[in-house]
């Protein structure tokens, strides 16, 4: 019996629906390549339910998520939100909301240094070439989900950064298993001298480590690790935070591989898990074609292998690689480039599809009339 499997998709904001909809182009084409289905069930979430349903995320939009196998996520976010401090509503809500309803408690955000796209970084070749990192964020508990307050004149705010045991070891096995599948190497990013709740995240990775005795654990602060994911991001294996230092390292970590339009992520707890790229809405793009669909469709990739369809996935990122070595990029990696989102995806989901064992069968050209 072909195996089966039901994926809730939201697409969100800006050029979010642009991005999935390559994905699912792409993923499309494996399961044909790879004998399984997915069926699909599209909901709403962040400015575009606002607009439609007076809410970042409707009920409709959890039920669907949590009777389905995987959700596939686009990105969220609208300037007329963000340029209103005032908004009692925003988009970005919906997603914090469904992580809590989701329980999903890690995000998972692998990052990668592809030799063609090397010149694309700021970073010295020799200092990024061969980058090969993943990052682990906790991502439902922490100063963004904390008691918030402001005072009565609005001169005066505060948010509540709070961290239990229970949390902490959650998220920090799975970093550990990860890194014992890995080079071997954990490093926990913390803020242990001035941060009561890092001191506690430091003495629980400590206690966890007897665990993981073939596991180097390192500790190190989040300034400190900044720097150095800058100076020399190849000492990194797993990196292991809490959730707001984790937000800022894996953005800054974007710049490794030259664009934050390359980045996947995966983000797991107890329901449903949830797969998405780490970019966001980039409403300056939306409507012209010029996305860049790879993180997204990197992000379907990650989906494949949760799900279990591991040939799957690692035909979707050797696709990607070949795209990305034949230069059929979208304009943020290659300036120059006439390539459309249609484009890159249309390429990715060919070789995928005229995939034989471990060559490919790509009758295709670099022109932009591919069919599909």
């Amino acid at each position: 019996m072909t195996k089966s499997y039901q994926i809730a998709v939201l697409s969100g904001d800006g050029i979010g629906p642009e991005v999935v909809k390559e994905t699912i182009k792409v993923l499309d084409a494996v399961s044909q390549t790879y004998v399984f289905e997915l069926h699909y069930h599209n909901a709403l979430i962040g400015a575009v339910a606002i607009d439609q349903a007076n809410e970042p995320l409707p009920e409709h939009t959890i039920a669907v998520c949590k009777r389905t196998d995987a959700v596939l996520f686009g990105a969220i976010g609208d300037p007329k939100y963000d340029n209103d401090p005032n908004a009692a509503v925003r988009p970005e809500q919906g997603l914090l909301a469904l992580r809590k309803e989701l329980g999903l408690f890690a995000n998972i955000r692998p990052v990668k240094a592809y030799n063609k796209l090397i010149n694309q970084s700021p970073l010295k070749e020799n200092i990024i070439q061969n980058t090969d990192l993943v990052i682990f964020r906790e991502l439902i508990s922490g100063i963004y989900f904390g008691q918030k307050s402001i005072s009565a004149d609005g001169r005066a705010a505060s948010d509540l950064c709070s961290y239990s045991q229970d949390e902490i070891e959650n998220i920090a096995h799975l970093a550990f298993q990860a890194a014992d599948k890995r080079n071997k190497k954990l490093t926990l990013i913390d803020k242990a001298n001035v941060l009561e709740t890092s001191r506690l995240w430091r003495r629980v990775v400590q206690s966890l480590a007897a665990q993981y005795p073939t596991v180097e654990v390192e500790y190190m602060f989040v300034d400190n690790a900044a720097m150095q994911l800058i100076l020399n991001p190849k000492q990194f294996d797993v990196i292991l935070t809490e959730n707001m230092f984790g937000d800022i390292i894996s953005d800054e970590a974007s710049v490794i591989g030259g664009s934050i339009g390359l980045l996947p992520s995966a983000s797991i707890g107890t329901h449903t898990a949830l797969f998405e790229p780490i970019h966001g809405s980039y409403p300056q793009a939306k409507g012209k074609g010029i996305a860049n669909p790879i993180a997204s469709i990197l992000s379907g990739a990650m989906m494949l292998d949760h799900l279990g369809e591991h040939d799957a996935a690692e035909a979707i990122r050797d696709a990607v690689l070949h795209t990305i070595n034949e230069g059929v990029l979208t304009p943020d990696l290659v300036k120059e480039s006439t390539y459309s989102t249609t484009d890159v995806g249309n390429k990715i989901a060919n070789h995928v599809r005229f995939r034989t064992g471990h060559r490919y069968q790509d009758n295709m050209t670099h022109s932009k009339s591919t069919i599909i």
